[in-house]
């Protein structure tokens, strides 16, 4: 029986409860979104940019890596599954951060262990908060300049990595001038809309969200000479398992000493106030799709996402240490299924149809030999493509966080601080000037406007 089917307008989709949990299967609680689907087999290119970090960082063969970014893959599908309604992804901001910590240590054993330790704490601090209830408090009480700085700060950061010398607009820079720009008017264009209920192709294009925009961009690259055209390869994947549990995990390496873990705390906590404005970020649109969706009712728990992205970066360290760390929100999809949700029930049933069946297709296409080999010379295309969006949807989300004209100010100068000088300097600032401007409540005064 199809659970989904019977919801009451204004009810949430139906589960089966588990304590703070919410379970819900394909089919059954939720329709399942083909649309989204296939958007999923071709955006696994930007999962497998991983492996490019992976190799840079550790010099990990490609096989072993991908093993990781497989078992990664698997667990982005708890979030749906046990009542997140997001696009879980990385802590893409908090990348540099973490390949600059590890790269202190030699080549090797020492930054395999450096990795785990890192991510093990990282996972256990966000389990804690989680589980203790106190994720939830702290959403609520860091001042709305503060939130607001933080994720306009990661959108600038995610746009910075693209364009700085160096960065992937210098080796594809027609491809992702032609991408980006179709992507926004597709994604965000008032007058597309306008105009794509107006004919059948135009309305299919719109319900694929992102996916013509990858497939554009398999054929534009290889037309500029910015990419070769793909090699075809058939049958599955193949991932090395063996190299991966040997070489790179603690059942090879054993545990890392206790000095690692200590060692690890500033960059724990560094990448932790990137991570918490991505938890802002999703209540915020989360908070715009509850809205203009008011037939489906959308409970968002930051105690919940808490202990599920804890439970993954915890489990991750122990069978396969990850540099792009496993994070709450994949921003840029997050924002297209949402962006897919607003239009109606009949466009997305649900929200959990649409982030779920999006991560069931991710998982198929890293299986799928064909899919891999197809958008594997576009692979910082797509890295570029999410980056963009997710700065535009950042810097977007993050000022209308501000309360004021003072928020706003504060948020600016936290916002530059967090891309040059990192997610400490900004966050210590960010504290520094709302006491000097509001004092002791750290926060916009309830009377004042903006």
């Amino acid at each position: 029986m199809s659970l989904w089917k019977h919801r009451k307008p204004g009810a949430e989709a139906s589960f089966w409860g588990l304590g703070p949990f919410k379970i819900r299967l394909p089919f059954l609680h939720y329709r399942f979104e083909w649309p989204d689907y296939f958007q999923g087999l071709l955006m696994c290119a930007v999962d497998l940019a991983a492996i490019s970090l992976m190799a840079e960082l550790l010099g990990m063969p490609f096989e072993a890596a991908l093993a990781i970014v497989l078992i990664n893959g698997l667990f982005y599908l708890l979030h749906h599954l046990l009542g997140d309604p997001v696009v879980p992804g990385w802590i893409t901001p908090a990348i540099p951060l973490l390949m600059m910590y590890v790269s202190t240590f030699p080549e090797g054993e020492s930054r395999v262990h450096a990795l785990i330790a890192f991510q093990m704490m990282l996972g256990a601090f966000a389990m804690v908060l989680g589980a203790s209830g106190i994720a939830r408090r702290v959403v609520h009480y860091i001042p709305s300049a503060i939130k607001a700085g933080i994720i306009m700060g990661a959108g600038l950061a995610a746009v910075a990595v693209v364009f700085e010398e160096g960065g992937r607009f210098e080796s594809f820079p027609m491809t992702i001038s032609i991408a980006v720009g179709i992507a926004f008017y597709l994604i965000f264009s008032r007058h597309f809309a306008a105009i794509q209920n107006k004919h059948w192709l135009l309305s299919l294009i719109g319900k694929l969200g992102i996916f013509p925009i990858i497939a554009l961009a398999i054929v534009v690259a290889p037309l500029f000479g910015e990419a070769p055209w793909p090699d075809i390869e058939w049958g599955l994947t193949s991932p090395d398992f063996v190299t991966m549990f040997t070489e790179y995990t603690l059942f090879g390496v054993g545990l890392p000493p206790l000095m690692m873990f200590v060692t690890a705390i500033p960059t724990v906590l560094a990448a932790y106030i990137v991570l918490f404005g991505d938890v802002l970020q999703s209540k915020a649109i989360l908070d715009e799709a509850d809205e203009a969706r008011p037939d489906e009712k959308i409970d968002y728990s930051p105690d919940r996402a808490h202990m599920i992205f804890g439970a993954r970066n915890f489990g991750m360290s122990i069978i396969g240490p990850d540099v792009a760390m496993c994070g709450p929100l994949w921003a840029a999809m997050h924002v297209v299924i949402v962006e897919r949700f607003k239009k109606g029930r009949k466009a997305m049933d649900s929200i959990f149809g649409g982030a779920g069946s999006f991560r069931w297709g991710t998982n198929t296409g890293l299986l799928l030999l064909p899919v891999v080999s197809l958008v594997q010379p576009i692979l910082g295309i797509a890295l570029a493509l999410t980056l963009l969006i997710q700065g535009y949807v950042s810097v977007r989300i993050g000022i209308q966080e501000a309360k004021s004209e003072r928020d706003l100010g504060i948020a600016g100068v936290i916002a530059a601080i967090l891309v040059v000088k990192g997610a400490t300097w900004a966050f210590a600032a960010g504290l520094l000037l709302c006491f000097l401007i509001y004092g002791w409540r750290l926060r916009t005064p309830l009377k004042e406007t903006r």
